[in-house]
């Protein structure tokens, strides 16, 4: 496998196609590389303007029988075995290109996708990978419906137990690595399971559409309404593939181990919005705070947008923080009754925040400059009230000038990204 240090892609474009379990939709899907800090994307392209759905736990809209993504009037239903794929196989940047409303879900598991992902090539990226880390378990869920642990661990492991009063399942546990190698051969096969007497009421609620005898399995009340099991405890490995899936919102790779107790879908996006809740939590403690970056930034008041630094490798890597609140100067004149923080802003603060990745190279009488931008993209609004987080890297440094690359962040979903390059200068 490739260096599990760095970012991935994938390294040829993909294609498949098929139904949705669900809307019955035929769908063409083709996967397409995509540069370092993009991300999961999906892009509906069926639609006007082919509106882009980032794989992230602030565009879950639905848990019905599987993971609805959405934003905006776009959806994209059942994403989770396309997304437990990607994440087994540590895709970190990716578009995934549909022109229907659902991931197809061909023979009911995850191994299609993965074995289409995996037979493009996997290429390695000048970027390091991002992980969520834990500093503390992580609980999620009730007594009596699922439940969730996380425990911090130096690899990624799930251990599930269901329970079904069903002949062919009853209590089932599993515990499995996630890695390319382990989930290729013990779990990428396992396939999702319904029950015949579900069947009416799943059609009047407009579910099951493209369901078949071929693409799930199918339970009566004795046994399987058709063909065989490929492991006698299939069922508790699908939900394994499943956690998988739904995990990979969270936007990061993740070092845990994960032990769940009849694990669903709501469940599973509860954990990972928990998950990303305890990282913001364990990130806002300021390593910088604003006494020490308004010793090394010219800027002051209103024009100082960087409250704390939150993570800093010299020469490599730096995370900022700016909290936006209705009291901003600006908000009094930009859309005054529907505020916005400006764009330029978003990339005037970024680049504040990639300023003072060069801390150490700053003395009396220089400052920086920034000399060129390039690529900036504006995702969505910011408004009063969202905790902006920026994360920019170094692609090149020499001993005056820089070159960065940066994306901010809103509840993990990106709302402004682009290049810099920027020169320490006598002031």
């Amino acid at each position: 496998m490739a260096n599990a240090a760095n970012q991935q892609t994938l390294a040829a474009p993909a294609e498949l196609d098929g139904i949705g379990l669900h809307t019955g939709a035929q769908t063409h899907v083709r996967f397409l590389p995509a540069p370092p800090q993009t991300g999961i994307r999906f892009h509906r392209t069926d639609l006007d303007g082919a509106p882009e759905i980032g794989a992230t736990v602030a565009n879950i809209s639905a848990t019905d029988r599987g993971t609805t993504l959405g934003a905006g009037e776009a959806r994209v239903h059942t994403v989770e075995h396309v997304l437990a794929a990607v994440s087994a196989l540590c895709i970190d940047n990716l578009i995934i290109e549909t022109n229907g409303p659902e991931m197809p879900i061909l023979d009911g598991s995850f191994r299609p996708f993965f074995e289409v992902l995996q037979r493009s090539g996997i290429a390695v990226q000048d970027a390091p990978a991002q992980y969520l880390e834990l500093k503390a378990p992580v609980k999620s869920g009730t007594d009596g419906g699922p439940s969730y642990v996380a425990i911090a661990s130096d690899t990624y492991r799930i251990s599930a137990t269901i329970e079904f009063p069903h002949p062919l399942i009853r209590r089932q546990f599993a515990s499995f690595d996630v890695r390319a190698d382990a989930f290729g051969s013990e779990v990428a096969a396992a396939r999702t399971f319904g029950f015949m007497h579900e069947v009416e009421q799943l059609y009047s609620r407009g579910l099951a559409q493209g369901a078949t005898l071929e693409n799930a399995i199918v339970l009566n009340e004795s046994g399987l309404a058709s063909g065989e099991l490929r492991w006698p405890d299939e069922f508790v490995r699908h939900k394994v593939g499943d956690i998988v899936g739904d995990l990979a919102l969270v936007g990061k790779r993740l070092r845990a181990h994960i032990v769940a107790d009849r694990p669903s879908h709501a469940g599973n996006v509860a954990l990972a919005k928990a998950l990303v809740e305890a990282e913001q939590r364990s990130s806002t403690q300021p390593i910088v705070d604003i006494r020490r970056i308004m010793q090394h930034l010219p800027h002051r008041y209103p024009m100082l947008l960087v409250d704390r630094i939150v993570e800093f490798e010299p020469g490599k890597r730096i995370v900022g923080i700016k909290n936006v609140t209705i009291n901003e100067p600006f908000f009094q004149g930009h859309y005054p009754h529907h505020p916005v923080m400006p764009g330029v802003l978003l990339v005037e603060s970024m680049a504040q925040v990639g300023g003072l990745l060069m801390m150490e190279a700053i003395v009396e009488d220089k400052v920086i400059y920034f000399m060129t931008l390039d690529n900036i993209k504006f995702r969505r609004p910011v408004t009063p009230g969202d905790q902006l987080r920026f994360e920019v890297e170094v692609i090149q440094i020499k001993k005056h000038t820089c070159r960065l690359r940066g994306v901010g962040t809103v509840d993990g979903q990106p709302v402004v990204e682009g290049e810099m390059m920027a020169r320490i200068v006598d002031a």
